[in-house]
């Protein structure tokens, strides 16, 4: 599991260190492991350093600092280092050793020349407290550095991106982002996540507490997965209820359902509107009411007129559930304010009840623009589950789930092949399956959602929802690795 942090914890972590920072121990230990991950890069692209050329472009702040240092350090082994001093002012100290060394100065129209002969740009403009993205010649350099190919190692982050945020706002597009002491938010959520490149993490000896969040790797999945045993029967594994489709939508019930079997339940009911579809595709699913020990419900209900009812009721039976789509239209407002604009109190929720809205749902919950939710996914869905009660799961291009404590984990990411009408359904699927094995909503959650991706990232697209849902199968094996216990 990858820990990711704010930028006021980093900061804080910083301040904490005392005279390593004000000593500048702090930089020359980030310079140090900038130089070698560049060292490693020329290595790679030239088979050596000597006589390499690169190109730094610093701003005025410790990020430049940092580049600067770090541009010593290669002049030592040989390379050719020139600097473009992207304000009027650098880093006093980096800026006189960088000369003292050897260090070449350019300016804006030479640095732009230079691009096509450097085998490295260095992004040292802007740093964790850079908001709103390039603006002016930076801007320019940086959008000439995509257009050409250049390849692009970011200092801490790319400058123009925020590090709370997963804005892709006007910025570097960086090839390798070398950032210190942890993870940044930008760095692991999209869409900003795409302009980070690799991302290595140098520790300079910061003692950081409380993460911003978590993001799962696939060794979380194989840890949590309910794997079965020698003693396993169908019960065991998992018995989901699935209530799902309607006569408008059956393809929601039959992808639902198929979510819920390929998931790895041992038993599945469906007790929806769309049996025919349902069995047509799926013999093995049972159509009679029964013993179940989760339940999905609510994707392709459409205007269902007792679907408010139905989830009451089963509400009250008091067993893990996942709610999808029309179901979560369905839970009316809260008692007072009605954010979601419902006119009903919305239903008492719990932490063993699932919501699985993607943004447009999620801000119709809130009652707020779906733009707010895209902008800021980590505050409203730490918001939607906080007010319902329930565990949230956000779907989207960054997968997040938060539980009511307010503690979000990301899943694993994958690809934008699963970008798909129905891939929610087979997803919703998934983590009842999950549930039903008696994992809890956020790990059912997560599991599911990991899955998913996991198999688009696999197995390439276009896939329909529907192939890549079976390819389950075919992933899982991959998980088990020697040394990952079930």
């Amino acid at each position: 599991m990858i820990a990711v942090y704010s930028v006021a914890e980093i900061r804080r972590a910083e301040e904490a260190t005392g005279d390593l920072l004000a000593s500048g121990a702090l930089m020359q230990r980030a310079a140090s492991g900038l130089a070698a991950v560049l060292l490693d890069e020329l290595r790679e692209l030239r088979g050596g350093v000597r006589g390499a050329r690169v190109l730094l472009a610093v701003g005025s702040g410790n990020n430049g600092g940092d580049a600067l240092w770090a541009g010593v350090r290669l002049l030592e082994r040989g390379v050719q280092v020139t600097a473009w001093r992207t304000t009027t002012s650098a880093h006093d100290e980096g800026w006189a050793a960088f000369l003292r060394a050897g260090g070449r100065e350019t300016d804006a129209l030479s640095a732009l020349e230079a691009l096509p002969e450097a085998d490295l740009v260095v992004d040292g403009v802007l740093g964790i407290g850079g908001r709103g993205g390039l603006r002016g010649p930076a801007a320019v350099f940086a959008d000439a550095c995509a257009d050409l190919g250049a390849r692009v190692v970011a200092v801490d982050l790319p400058s123009g991106l925020e590090g709370d945020s997963c804005r892709a706002f006007p910025s570097f597009a960086a090839d390798v982002t070398v950032t210190f002491g942890g993870r940044k938010a930008c760095q692991v959520l999209q869409p900003a996540a795409s302009r980070c490149g690799r991302v290595e993490v140098v520790d300079i000896g910061l003692e950081l507490a409380e993460p911003l969040l978590h993001c799962w790797e696939a060794a979380d999945v194989a840890a949590r997965y309910p794997w079965p045993g020698p003693s396993s029967d169908k019960y065991a594994r998992g018995a989901v209820g699935v209530d799902t489709g309607s006569t408008t939508y059956p393809g929601a019930a039959v992808l639902s359902t198929m979510g819920a079997v390929h998931g790895g339940a041992g038993f599945v009911r469906y007790l929806g509107g769309a049996k025919d579809a349902v069995v047509a595709a799926l013999p093995n699913v049972v159509t009679a009411p029964g013993r179940v020990q989760a339940w999905l419900l609510g994707c392709g209900w459409g205007d269902r007129g007792d679907g408010a009812v139905r989830i009451e009721r089963l509400l009250d039976e008091g067993l893990p559930m996942v709610l999808d789509a029309d179901a979560i239209a369905m839970l009316g407002g809260s008692p007072g304010d009605a954010p979601g604009g419902g006119d009903r109190p919305r239903p008492a929720l719990r932490p063993d009840v699932l919501l699985t809205p993607h943004a447009g749902e999620l801000a119709g919950l809130l009652g707020v623009p779906r733009t707010a939710v895209e902008e800021d996914p980590v505050a409203h869905v730490t918001r939607a589950a906080s007010e319902t009660g329930a565990t949230v799961l956000l779907k989207g291009a960054t997968q997040y789930v938060a539980d009511p404590s307010g503690r979000v984990t990301v899943a694993v990411p994958g690809p934008a092949w699963t970008a798909q009408a129905g891939s929610g359904d087979t997803l919703a699927g998934l983590c009842a399956a999950m549930l039903a094995a008696g994992r809890p909503a956020d790990e059912a959650a997560l599991l599911g959602a990991s899955l998913q991706a996991i198999a688009a990232r696999n197995f390439p697209g276009p896939r329909p929802p529907q192939d890549l849902v079976r390819r389950i199968a075919d992933v899982l094996p991959t998980l088990r690795a020697p040394g990952i216990e079930r």
